[in-house]
């Protein structure tokens, strides 16, 4: 830290070592499979991966915000041209970072630090594609289940990456990120062809709404996964000594820095006097979605580098601050408040969008040196 870097020289000789391992299929991925193989086809050999994983979240999280910019409060009527922009928006990001590493192999440019950028853009994507999801549903005339959709696939995604510290490989299950995009796209392109008002319509014989159904369907996918990742954390148990994570340490203890975050936002949610959520429930989930990605890339860093996690996290000040001014009746307009809590991790080091010379495979000496170049250039 007195250099200006964020991971000490043993965090990252362990990075530069660290190798990616991952288990399981999706029930999807055998038929996108030869897609996505064509597809990295017709990528020229110098485009760096990390190039096609930043290209398709600003693509991503570009149509999300449009959605946003009509429907900040979550109810208004859009048009359909928006969502059928944040359908195409979500594909091409699934479909660039399902061959960035195929990129990587074929360039021989696969690093540490391409595993860690891509969880990184994933991390940020998820807060982008949860929050659309629930917009695109008409969520905000129920803020509480549009509060209740959002946690869940925070808390979802954090789960992956914490049985992954635990157990050492990141397993995908069979409803898992690719069935939860694919969904996600599908009411997309529902809410374009047919409106916002298409999820407001009663099914006669179950008397819900139709926005309820794909709200059920993700609880039911949710509980699946969690069980399986529950599974792996509390009965398998870690594979360091006596059960511990990857880092030697408790394999509950990640969960504290995750309830940190969602205790905070339902603090501030439901104990704010005027309502800021309620007013602005896209804004709101947005600042702190963002720092549940923070919180997720600590987990990530912490499992690449066989790390302690650490309980308290900077991207936490800003929720503190919404606490503080409701400590003291809201001194502070909290619309303002919100705004301070909206910060974005820079996971860019020199090296991430360019290939520097004719593809070979890195060593380990470079891959290293490229680890430094990049974390004391303000890398995550």
């Amino acid at each position: 830290m007195r250099s200006g870097r964020i991971l000490s020289e043993q965090q990252l000789k362990r990075l530069s070592e660290h190798k990616y391992s991952a288990g399981g299929q999706s029930l999807l991925e055998p038929f996108l499979q030869p897609f996505w193989r064509w597809l990295v086809e017709q990528i020229p050999l110098w485009v760096a991966p990390n190039l096609l994983t930043i290209a398709g979240l600003v693509v991503n999280i570009v149509s999300t915000l449009i959605i946003i910019y009509y429907s900040p409060d979550a109810k208004s009527e859009v048009s359909w041209w928006p969502f059928a922009g944040a359908a195409l928006g979500l594909f091409i990001y699934q479909s660039l970072d399902a061959i960035d590493g195929k990129q990587a192999r074929r360039t021989n440019s696969s690093s540490s630090l391409g595993e860690l950028f891509d969880h990184g853009c994933d991390s940020v994507s998820m807060v982008f594609v949860t929050l659309g999801a629930t917009v695109a549903l008409n969520l905000g005339k129920e803020t509480n289940w549009m509060m209740f959709e959002n946690l869940m696939g925070y808390f979802l995604f954090y789960c992956a990456h914490w049985q992954t510290y635990v157990s050492g490989t990141l397993r995908f299950y069979k409803l898992d990120v690719t069935e939860g995009q694919m969904s996600v796209m599908l009411i997309y392109i529902f809410t374009a062809i047919f409106g916002s008002g298409f999820w407001e319509m009663q099914l006669p014989v179950l008397c819900l709404k139709m926005k309820m159904l794909p709200v059920y369907f993700s609880i039911f996918g949710c509980i699946v996964q969690l069980r399986s990742n529950f599974g792996v954390i509390f009965m398998e148990g870690g594979v360091g000594k006596n059960g511990s994570t990857v880092a030697g340490t408790s394999t509950i203890f990640p969960l504290f820095p995750m309830a940190a975050v969602i205790g905070l936002t339902l603090m501030v949610a439901y104990k704010s006097p005027s309502s800021v959520y309620e007013n602005h429930p896209c804004l709101y989930i947005l600042a702190f979605g963002i720092v549940v990605a923070k919180v997720t890339n600590r987990l990530v860093v912490a499992h690449m580098t066989k790390s302690e996690m650490d309980l308290w996290d900077s991207s936490l000040f800003g929720p503190a601050l919404l606490v503080i001014n409701q400590y003291f009746d809201c001194c502070c307009n909290e619309y303002l408040v919100l705004w301070l809590c909206l910060e974005i991790c820079d996971f860019l080091g020199i090296y991430c969008f360019v290939i520097t010379s004719k593809p070979s495979r890195p060593t380990k000496n470079s891959t290293r040196n490229n680890l430094l170049s990049s974390t004391s250039n303000g890398s995550q």
